[in-house]
């Protein structure tokens, strides 16, 4: 039988997506427990001073440049993690983007790029690292499957549609997959981060007036990484007033449309210069 806490000491982690945000502040907290870490990403730069910050924590890292949307590249990164490492414990399916705005005014090379990268890479990653994640699992019963998902994928709000649709689709396959491994000793956890001080914030210009407070990413991190550590299977960092929301919307989704209407225009036009991609 698993043990109730999720041992996180030394193991060999890939995170995607960690050259800033989240992904980063991750590495380093698992490089406080000695992980042996794969860095996956799209710029080098940006990767190898997370990989500076691990060695200066206490951790190991390799870095990997890489495409997601790529055909063939999820796999590869997961065969040069494994060779890197000598085997998986840990995925964690952290990258992501975003274009906020009117569906009418999204590109469709943009709805693409949010689909592809948010939806369909970590599903290929996935599948990918199963074989190295379920032979952790039987080795030690501390393997684990993470993903990022969003506060959108639990309340869809205006000018997210395509975001929102790519997270809670994320989120539902965490929860079959997590179904189809039990026994394996592969814990898999969904995380619901709210809006959070990172640089995949930094072109939006909507405030917390509109639900759109940041969290720090330290805070939100050191939330993950506790929910990770109890083997908890949501991992909800949302602020209190989003939280509210998501009640309201569970009891009364046609609330939270009146809610919301009297500011829509005002919304739209603050989120219309968020993106990522």
């Amino acid at each position: 039988m698993n043990s109730p806490h999720l041992d996180l000491h030394a193991r060999r982690t890939l995170i995607t997506g960690a050259g800033s945000g989240i992904g980063r502040a991750l590495a380093l907290e698992l490089a406080s427990r000695h992980g042996v870490l794969a860095l996956a990403g799209r710029r080098p730069g940006p990767l190898a001073e997370t990989a500076a910050l691990v060695a200066e924590r206490g951790g190991t890292a390799h870095t990997i440049t890489v495409d997601l949307t790529a055909d063939g590249e999820p796999e590869r990164v997961i065969a040069e993690t494994v060779t890197a490492l000598g085997g998986l414990d840990i995925l964690v399916n952290n990258a992501g983007n975003v274009r906020a705005g009117a569906l009418d005014d999204i590109d469709a090379s943009d709805i693409h790029a949010m689909i592809k990268l948010n939806l369909v890479a970590p599903i290929l990653a996935a599948k990918a690292a199963l074989p190295h994640l379920r032979a952790a699992g039987t080795r030690h019963g501390h393997a684990a499957l993470v993903g990022i998902a969003s506060a959108s994928a639990l309340v869809g709000l205006p000018y997210y549609a395509t975001y929102a649709a790519t997270k809670a689709g994320l989120t539902r396959f965490d929860e079959a997959l997590r179904r189809e491994l039990i026994g394996s000793g592969v814990h898999v956890a969904t995380v619901y981060p709210g809006p959070v001080d990172t640089p995949m914030m930094a072109s939006s210009q909507a405030g917390p007036d509109l639900g759109y407070g940041l969290r720090p990413v330290d805070e939100v991190v050191a939330e993950i990484v506790a929910g990770l550590e109890s083997r908890h299977i949501d991992i909800d960092t949302q602020l209190p007033e989003r939280r509210a929301l998501q009640e309201l919307n569970t009891r009364d989704p046609l609330a939270v449309d009146a809610a919301i209407a009297p500011r829509l225009a005002e919304r739209r036009a603050a989120v219309s210069t968020h993106r990522s991609i």
